[in-house]
This record gives structure tokens, sequence and C-alpha cells, in this order.
């Protein structure tokens, strides 16, 4: 099902710094930034070699990013794995008895279409199904 890591998301405060210590101290170039208004997240895809991390910044208070970070601070968000069917791959999980949180997918950054998978349902972890568009 899963064709590999898409990326690791990383939850920060502010972007900007973020992207000033990933840039400037670890050498990963950021590929492509954006703000997702309906989730309330502003976004940084960065190159680390041949892998990606995703910076994520809340964009406003009371967010359920801004309780990971008031419950956790800055760290991993979660785990990202591209899919080939990002539909086809949410009722296979369902039907798996997985716990959704989307049960459909929506608009992830850069054209993507996104679902998370409960943490319930994977050993804690934030798990995100990524499905690209055709390039």
């Amino acid at each position: 099902m899963f064709e590999r890591i898409d990326h690791v998301g990383i939850a920060v405060s502010e972007l900007d710094p973020a992207l000033d210590l990933y840039s400037s101290r670890f050498d990963c170039e950021v590929v492509h930034r954006e703000v997702l208004e309906h989730q309330s997240v502003e976004a940084a895809v960065l190159a680390a070699g041949e892998d990606r991390l995703e910076l994520l910044a809340p964009l406003a208070a009371g967010t359920a990013l801004t309780r990971f970070l008031d419950r956790r601070g800055p760290s991993v968000h979660h785990v990202a794995y591209a899919v080939a069917d990002i539909d086809a791959a949410i009722a296979v999980l369902r039907e798996r008895g997985v716990e959704m949180i989307d049960d459909v997918a929506r608009p992830g950054i850069d054209g993507s279409r996104v679902a998370f998978v409960h943490p319930k349902s994977s050993l804690g972890v934030l798990t995100e199904l990524v499905e690209h568009p055709e390039r």
C-alpha cells in the first residue's frame, strides 16, 4: 500500500526561524512554501538529500496544530507515506479496521491529496497518506 515515506512533518511555532535553521545549519533547500487556509497552517517542504521534510506552523490560535505545540512544543508531528490511489488506500484501511481522521481525502500542499490515520490505529503516530498529482 505505501510506496515510500513521502516526508516527515515537523510542527513549529513560527515558520521563518525554522526555515532559517534548516537551511543555514542543515543545508536543506526549501522546495515549496504554501499557506493552507483550510487547515490554518503555513507549510514548507524542504529537501534533505533525496528525502523531504515538511515544516508546519499554525496560522491561528485554537487549531489542532496549536494544541499539539502547546502540549509537546516543536517536534515531529507526523510521518507521511506516498500512495498511488488515496481513495483506494482509505477504503482498504477502513476495511481493515483502521480508524481514520479523514474518511475522504482533502487538499494538501502543492496540489496533493491527503488523509490522516488516527494515532490510535498506528501506535500513537499521526500517519498521513499522500497522493501526488500526475507530473
